[in-house]
């Protein structure tokens, strides 16, 4: 830190002293109104770094921080005041400073010579002091441990890292390379591991979402699917529940997912479960929660019928699908429902018939709380955080093996459910679990 910034922040004696184990000079300031405090001389100028704003930033953080652990140290001597030996010398004392050592922080890299405290009691006796500001062999600050895993899932590959953590944190930033995201991936593996053992005893889901994701795995042939359930509270509060490896969407996998779920003490069935047309999904469902109601994905559906339509027609059924499910009584989007099958089945059956096989389905939501609405008619919970992990995978050209990809996901779920928002008229659903039933999106009675 340059001379100049240091007398006009202490206008008290200064000293240059050498540390002779480094070669590195630090300007010691003396003042009566502050404990003695030891800044490291600047080795670049800031004609050389070109970036003034920067440099007063992270001289001025270096400054603060070299004074809290100095004033951490004092508040700890001056709490042991009272232990004095026979002749009346205090026990616990200043005892000069240790090694100067590096931190990287978002301000860059600062350094700083921890102050030694001296116990002159006996063995026993004696306390260990040690900073909570800056403990022992740290190294990194916390927010820089949250940068690299946020780099990382926010799509910048491991080959970027440098220059990205260059343009962030300044040159020279020891321990934060591409190697530090495997070992971050290998950690992830093993928390996804640990959660998915949890014990779900105790937890009532009232609605549930389900969906599965592919992925191109670049170390293996075969796709990869990840399935996914996240479900709501009875407070209306949106909870991951599951994230799980399985062979394309089939049956078995959802079962199997389903299965342990069960095993681990889910047991109370949901009022309701949203996903799409997947059949093995719903073929699970069905023998493992026979009592739930189902409701399909509007999203899903509307793609799938226009998919079976010419391109010059989806515009106007888009807004006819639309109409359907943004009908505001069941009878509206029954009527709906049949001017959209009229319009369209003599030429185009597929369609009509990719939308009237569904029909019961389609409209389940009319038997809830017209607040939940807009939360049960599509999996978009979902199909949102989806689009972060598709954005991440197609930036990076996918992961190399399925473990990483299922670790990857799993955190980028983790960190999507921070964001979501509690469900619309989330007291509402305590009448559900009540029994009181709804029609048209109004209460009507007790069951």
């Amino acid at each position: 830190m340059d001379e100049v910034l240091i007398k006009a922040a202490y206008p008290g004696c200064i000293q240059r002293t050498p540390i002779a184990h480094t070669g590195k000079e630090y300007a010691t300031v003396e003042d009566a109104n502050t404990e003695s405090l030891s800044f490291p001389v600047a080795s670049q100028t800031i004609a050389e770094t070109g970036d003034l704003l920067t440099e007063v930033v992270r001289r001025g953080a270096q400054q603060l921080l070299i004074q809290a652990v100095n004033d951490e140290a004092a508040t700890w001597i001056a709490d042991h005041s009272q232990l004095t030996d026979e002749q009346g010398r205090r026990q616990v004392v200043r005892n000069g400073r240790a090694e100067p050592r590096t931190v990287i922080t978002g301000a860059g890299r600062l350094e700083v010579a921890m102050p030694r405290v001296h116990d002159r009691r006996l063995e026993g006796e004696r306390e260990r002091f040690t900073s909570k500001i800056l403990p022992p062999y740290l190294r990194k600050a916390k927010s820089i441990d949250e940068l690299i895993p946020w780099l990382y899932l926010k799509g910048v590959s491991t080959g970027d890292f440098t220059e990205a953590l260059q343009a962030l944190l300044g040159r020279d930033c020891p321990g934060l390379s591409a190697t530090t995201v495997t070992r971050l991936v290998s950690t992830w593996q093993d928390e996804h591991d640990e959660w998915s053992k949890r014990d779900l005893s105790g937890k009532h889901y009232v609605y549930i979402w389900a969906d599965g994701i592919h992925f191109n795995i670049r170390l293996e042939e075969d796709r990869q699917c990840i399935l996914v359930l996240m479900g709501a509270t009875a407070d209306g509060v949106k909870e991951l529940i599951a994230v799980q490896d399985g062979y394309r969407e089939s049956e078995q996998s959802w079962s199997s997912m389903l299965l342990d779920l069960k095993h681990r003490g889910l047991t109370v069935e949901p009022e309701l479960v949203t996903a799409d047309g997947a059949l093995g999904f719903w073929a699970a469902a069905r023998k493992l929660l026979p009592g739930v109601k189902e409701q399909r994905c509007w999203v899903h559906k509307t793609a799938n019928v226009l998919d079976k339509l010419p391109k010059r027609l989806q515009s106007q059924a888009k807004d006819m699908l639309h109409q359907i499910w943004m009908a505001s009584t069941r009878k509206e989007a029954e009527e709906a429902f049949d001017l959209f099958l009229a319009t369209y089945e003599a030429k185009y059956a597929a369609a009509a018939e990719c939308l009237r096989k569904d029909r019961d389905v389609l409209l389940t939501f009319y038997d809830f709380p017209a607040e939940h609405w807009i939360h049960l008619r599509t999996t978009n919970p979902i199909e949102s955080t989806f689009a972060t992990v598709r954005l991440r995978h197609k930036k990076t050209k996918g992961n190399g093996s399925r473990r990483a990809c299922l670790a990857m996901v799993f955190k980028l779920c983790q960190s999507a459910e921070k964001r979501w928002r509690r469900l619309n008229g989330h007291a509402l659903i305590q009448d559900l679990i009540a029994g009181i039933t709804f029609t048209d999106g109004e209460k009507t009675k007790a069951a």
